[in-house]
């Protein structure tokens, strides 16, 4: 689907809102005005007179969509340059123009979603519509577009309430329109009991997805390409490149990577403190990048290899291409089942044809009976006219048994046909069970691909086993090398504690040591002095013996002291004084 028809699409509502009679025609003056808006919104230059010179030969009535269609291709959509207008500025416009006649919801409801939602929807519903006019969406879109809304809102697509609007025949025919499916919506079925922010952002996220090509985004941390540190961005990842901004508003970009076939994505091992770590080369640089766990680490990985492998194949949208493999699965189930149809009427056919040969054969054994009773009753005819026409009987004897030549010969033809309607009995009997045996050949054919399916998904789980326990693996060894590395850094502290106290010991065993050296001199000192006194009092018990000599009789001595009282006053004093030094002498 490329640009002119998404365009036409949303155009094409538009169209009709303006039909208010729904004559299928638009008067002169509300196309201008379409045209006009259409050329802003497309950022194209407007030429107010082209319309009135391409509509000059007709008359002044309204113009049909067919009539408008030229002009539209030549003088609007053939001037669109792809990339030089916002597409949802034209959505907005469409939108606005057909809802105001259109999209009327009960407004005192509690589930009626909200006009930015419903616009959204409308523009979802446009992208996954079919390519035919009046636009309606295929039961089989409405299922997958329920079935993304309800993954985004983390719940489970219950279609119970929704066979009875989905087995109407009029849906199985002709599709379901878009008012059809907001309507829906809005009646609460599909979101009930859930709260209305946690369907708007459900109904964006689709929206960025499908119609913005969005293919995965979210919060990454990336590494710098000059500083070298790491820092959180929001992520947004389309096929043609990968851009990142500083909040999930998207306001303030800080880059942007264009994907081509040049590039490539690797996983690293985890360093820098970040785990979960992988890369994205280019020619030019290399980013690199950490998730939060290994399975956004899986999903992104694989969401970059999708962009760069839609960009080698040419392919400018996701879903785009995913919608024209499910038309495809559409129409090759649809064939099959037309296929599967005619067997079933050829079946039929045959077993009408051999119903009718049997009735045939009926017909024949039953005519085959009659006759014999015939040829008894004639039989029993001639007997009892044998008396009577003896005679008669001898003279058409000849004849009669020409008669009877010839009924065997008539009964021999019906015979053979009759063994040839056995044998063609037993032909079509033949072929009914060849047709047995491929149909239980198919059959078989089937399960063992279930089987084959079955044992695929087990392999897949149990590789998404052992994946788990070589992660949960390396986080034990992660965990066992963080806790070496502590006990190592506790070592090597303790180590230090006990060098420092090592130190310390050593510093006071010298202070000890100097004390002690001084406390030796000290010592030294004290003993000289002690030798000294000892020496003084040796000198003073020498003066003393003396002076305490006796007088003999006439000698002469000065009077030292006065009476004898005095003397053994000092002798007394001398001796305590002797006793205190001696003792600390010899110490």
């Amino acid at each position: 689907m490329d640009l002119r028809s998404e365009l036409l699409k949303s155009i094409w509502y538009g169209f009709t809102a303006l039909d208010l009679e729904k004559s299928g025609k638009v008067s002169k003056s509300q196309l201008k005005v379409l045209s006009h808006n259409l050329c802003t919104v497309l950022c194209i230059p407007h030429d107010p007179v082209a319309l009135e010179e391409h509509f000059r030969d007709d008359d002044d009535g309204p113009v049909s969509s067919q009539g408008y269609m030229p002009y539209l291709n030549k003088y609007i959509l053939d001037k669109v340059v792809e990339g030089s207008f916002i597409k949802e500025n034209v959505d907005e416009l469409c939108w606005t123009l057909t809802a105001k006649k259109n999209y009327q919801p009960d407004r005192s409801s509690s589930t009626i979603l909200p006009e930015k939602d419903a616009f959204r929807l409308w523009c979802l519903f446009n992208f996954l519509s079919e390519d035919k006019y009046p636009l309606v969406m295929v039961p089989d879109e409405v299922e997958y577009l329920l079935k993304k809304i309800c993954m985004a809102m983390s719940i489970e697509f219950n279609c119970v309430e929704l066979e009875d609007f989905f087995s109407q025949d009029s849906v199985q025919q002709s599709g379901i329109t878009v008012w059809m499916f907001l309507e829906m919506m809005n009646s609460g079925k599909v979101t009930r009991g859930i709260d209305a922010s946690i369907i708007s952002m459900a109904i964006e996220e689709v929206y960025r997805e499908i119609v913005g090509d969005v293919l995965k985004e979210g919060y990454l941390w990336k590494k710098g390409q000059l500083r070298r540190n790491w820092k959180e961005r929001w992520f947004t990842l389309k096929p043609s490149n990968l851009s990142y901004y500083t909040g999930e508003d998207r306001k303030d970009c800080q880059g942007n990577i264009a994907l081509d076939e040049n590039c490539c994505v690797e996983v690293l091992p985890d360093r820098d403190g970040k785990r979960c770590m992988f890369c994205l080369k280019t020619l030019s640089k290399t980013y690199e990048m950490s998730a939060s766990d290994t399975k956004q680490r899986q999903e992104w990985t694989t969401a970059i290899q999708t962009a760069i492998r839609l960009h080698v194949e040419g392919k400018k949208s996701l879903h785009k291409d995913l919608k024209l493999k499910r038309r495809e699965q559409r129409e090759l189930r649809e064939k099959r089942r037309q296929a599967k149809e005619e067997e079933l009427q050829r079946l039929r056919a045959l077993q009408e044809e051999r119903e009718r040969k049997l009735a045939e054969l009926e017909l024949l054994k039953e005519a085959q009976k009659q006759a014999q009773a015939l040829l008894e009753q004639d039989e029993q005819r001639r007997r009892q006219q044998h008396e009577q026409l003896q005679r008669a009987l001898e003279i058409q004897l000849r004849e009669a048994e020409e008669a009877r030549v010839s009924m065997q010969a008539e009964m021999a033809l019906k015979e053979e046909e009759a063994e040839r309607q056995r044998k063609r009995i037993q032909e079509l009997e033949e072929m009914q069970k060849r047709l047995e045996e491929a149909l239980q050949q198919e059959i078989k054919a089937r399960l063992d691909e279930e089987a084959f399916r079955y044992a695929q998904a087990g392999l897949l789980a149990e590789e998404e086993e052992k994946m788990k326990a070589l992660m949960n693996l390396q986080e034990e060894q992660e965990e066992y090398i963080a806790k070496t590395q502590r006990e190592k850094q506790e070592l090597k502290q303790e180590m230090e504690a006990k060098s420092r106290a090592l130190e310390e010991a050593q510093r006071q065993l010298e202070e000890v040591r100097a004390n002690r050296h001084r406390v030796d001199q000290d010592v030294v000192a004290a003993q000289r002095k002690l030798r000294q006194a000892s020496t003084n009092v040796k000198h003073w018990n020498v003066q003393m013996n003396r002076l305490m000599r006796p007088i003999g009789p006439g000698g002469t001595c000065p009077c030292l002291f006065r009476d004898t009282t005095d003397m053994q006053r000092l002798k007394t004093r001398f001796s305590t004084f002797s006793r205190r030094i001696i003792p600390a002498e010899k110490c």
